[in-house]
């Protein structure tokens, strides 16, 4: 038979051995990670090169796309300024002898219908009609 100092010896030694197993298969599963860790990163590695040089070419047709519209908005404020000059001088040309125009018009028909069919002048304020029946409100 044991004594008590060997059983407490063997459960020790029991505990120390599913201890160390337990360490064991936790540092097994850790390096298994390690090891697709380090495949992923190479991965990504290989294919950061392609993924940057894609990159650059689209930055570099950005930058050419926005230099041709840069041109194109430096045309549209020529033309805008063409227009706008285009604008005022019809305006000034045509613009000011039909006003002129418009106000002598105006004028001659104001005159010519300020007069009744009789010769005499009205005096430019609307008249009311006068009630016909005699009654007031209802």
């Amino acid at each position: 038979m044991l004594t008590g100092g060997q059983v407490a010896g063997l459960i020790v030694a029991v505990f120390w051995a599913v201890l160390v197993s337990f360490i064991a298969l936790t540092l097994l599963k850790l390096s298994r990670l390690l090891g697709e860790a380090s495949e992923v990163v190479h991965d990504i590695g290989d294919q950061a090169g392609p993924l940057l040089e894609d990159m650059t070419r689209t930055v570099q047709r950005a930058n050419e796309q926005l230099g041709r519209t840069d041109v194109i908005t430096k045309q549209v404020a020529g033309v805008t300024q063409n227009v706008s000059a285009v604008t005022t001088v019809m305006t000034s040309v045509v613009g000011g002898p039909l006003v002129k125009a418009a106000a002598f018009s105006y004028g001659v028909r104001k005159a010519l219908g300020s007069r009744d069919g009789d010769g005499r002048a009205h005096s430019g304020k609307p008249e009311l009609q006068a009630r016909s029946s005699g009654r007031g409100r209802r």
